[in-house]
């Protein structure tokens, strides 16, 4: 066997015993079997927190009795009619740090807590109430849900949601997928909650996540993913162990070459 076959042997052996991995840390939702899973309402409408942004419109059968309810100017191409552009990505109603959004003529109004559905009802009872419009049409959209994509995955990201509706397995897709390197049976997941912070670690390799509350994500959401045993010790002891390795390798197939000869 030639030099050069051998040194080539050696290192293909090296790195295939270094990177050596099994399937079921790999491979998502493993054992799962076709069946369907019913989606709860929790997981997609989550209560309103404090500094969120919400675009509340208003019509009714009058446009000028309810141009009052409809302050701001209308967004185009994500700049306000005054052209500043991203400074005013976000033309609507923030809830303020007490949970509260101030509207004309109705005031102050709780937000937080309530969901959009709860907050839209409630909005259309007092116009009702206080007979300020004839069969109220209002319309609540979310305007920064944003979630946050770090760790091992190929392109950690804030990621925008105009739809208002995103699973983690879309988010991380979006991300350009867990690596290699990341721990899939461990992704952290860190989510607020009526002002309380809560974690939890989730197992993608386990086909109960498609059944899991966690599945869909909700605003502000930050989802880290865990670099394996495999990527820490690559990054401690690459730039000290490859050099050694090269050398001894380098060496062995000197001494093996002159053996042969």
């Amino acid at each position: 066997m030639g030099t050069k076959n051998l040194f080539v042997l050696l290192l293909v052996f090296s790195i295939v015993f270094a990177s050596c991995t099994t399937t079921n840390k790999v491979a998502y939702f493993q054992n799962s079997q076709d069946t369907t899973y019913k989606q709860t309402v929790k997981t997609v409408e989550a209560p309103l927190e404090s500094n969120h942004f919400l675009k509340i419109s208003v019509s009714s059968k009058s446009e000028k009795a309810s141009a009052i309810f409809n302050p701001f100017p209308p967004v185009v191409d994500d700049k306000t009619a005054n052209g500043k552009g991203d400074a005013d990505k976000y033309v609507g109603y923030l809830i303020d740090n007490n949970g509260n959004i101030e509207m004309p003529i109705l005031g102050k109004i709780k937000a937080r807590g309530r969901t959009k559905t709860e907050l839209k009802e409630f909005i259309t009872n007092e116009i009702l109430a206080q007979k300020l419009l004839i069969d109220p049409i209002v319309d609540i959209r979310l305007l920064n849900f944003e979630v946050t994509i770090l760790g091992e995955v190929a392109s950690p990201a804030v990621i925008s949601v105009p739809s208002e509706k995103i699973s983690l397995v879309k988010a991380l897709g979006m991300a350009g997928d867990i690596t290699i390197y990341g721990k899939k049976d461990n992704v952290l997941l860190i989510r607020e909650e009526n002002g309380v912070r809560k974690t939890r670690h989730i197992n993608l390799n386990s086909s109960d996540f498609l059944n899991s509350e966690y599945y869909y994500l909700q605003p502000n959401d930050v989802v880290y993913v865990e670099p394996n045993k495999t990527k820490v010790s690559i990054s401690g002891r690459s730039q000290q162990v490859l050099p050694l390795v090269l050398t001894s390798l380098s060496i062995l197939v000197f001494v093996i070459d002159r053996v042969i000869q």
